[in-house]
This record gives structure tokens, sequence and C-alpha cells, in this order.
């Protein structure tokens, strides 16, 4: 599946939110953001906009590596 090219921070941070992931701090223009759902996992979201797709590929494998997924489950279940 194809990586949108035109997604910000916000609208990642705000789709996480269904795997449980929830903003814990920011430093700066990074977001950390964790979830407890599977264990204990963090992820730091760059504020950037638009987020560059090579960042954007690492946070979503990191997560679906978490969760037992595949690369582009979490991409369909977000809905990005």
């Amino acid at each position: 599946m194809k990586l949108p090219r035109d997604i910000r921070a916000e609208t990642l941070i705000r789709a996480l939110q269904k795997l449980d992931y929830e903003p814990i701090r920011q430093t700066g223009s990074h977001i950390r953001i964790r979830t407890l759902r599977r264990g204990e996992h963090h992820e730091t979201i760059p504020c950037h906009t638009p987020l560059k797709t090579g960042t954007l590929n690492i946070i979503l494998k990191n997560i679906a590596e978490h969760h037992g997924l595949s690369r582009d489950e979490p991409l369909r279940m977000l809905d990005l």
C-alpha cells in the first residue's frame, strides 16, 4: 500500500488513538506518544507538515512490529 504524502503529525496522532496511543509530552517540535496495549510502547513523532515518507514509514513499521501486524495493516486500520 502506498504511503500518503501529505499527512500531518496531528492527523497521525489522532489516527493512532484507535490503537490506544496517547500523547504524553512534547519537547520542541517532537511529540512523544505511548500505548499500553500489548505492553508499553513509545514512539516519537516530529511535528512537521507534512511528515516525510521515510519518517512515516519507520513510525508505522515500529507500530506494526509492536502490535504484530504487517506494515500495511496500520495504514488500513487508521484510514490514512
